[in-house]
């Protein structure tokens, strides 16, 4: 299973947020334990890392995205991404960029904080507490389509 994660989930993770670190981060053990694949597009990298290092310094946030990327794959955002999302004429071009990249690698769930800002597409937005529940079995055990790990 492949999932996407919005920039928030991210931010969520780095800057230790109270209120959804948890659920989070759950999204980073399941893809650190190979449960998942994890992506997170190459755009979002650079807004991540503009929005942390305000609070946790630059050479922190650097470290911080480095061990991220061990676990999320970077998804590349192509010159034909960037022509697709205009297309979408959505609000937030951030989004339709995200939407763009995540259809291009086939993911399962674009997991996000903001799921109205992918009502519009084919590919299920969740939150984290939502992808947690939708891929666990009420003794949670994370049950993957064709059989439990």
């Amino acid at each position: 299973m492949k999932v996407l994660i919005d920039t928030n989930v991210a931010l969520d993770i780095l800057l230790n947020r109270i209120e959804f670190y948890s659920n989070s981060v759950g999204i980073f053990v399941m893809a650190e334990k190979k449960f998942v694949t994890g992506y997170i597009s190459a755009s979002a990298i650079t807004d991540i890392f503009y929005i942390a290092q305000r609070k946790l310094g630059k050479k922190s946030v650097k470290e911080a995205i480095k061990n991220m990327l061990q676990v999320f794959y970077p998804a590349t955002v192509t010159d034909d991404n960037i022509y697709q999302a205009l297309d979408l004429e959505l609000d937030d071009f951030e989004d339709s960029v995200q939407y763009i990249v995540g259809e291009s690698l086939s993911v399962d769930y674009i997991v996000t904080r903001n799921t109205q800002d992918f009502a519009f597409g084919s590919i299920p937005a969740v939150t984290p507490e939502q992808f947690i529940e939708t891929i666990t079995d009420k003794d949670g055990t994370i049950a993957i389509s064709d059989g439990q790990v």
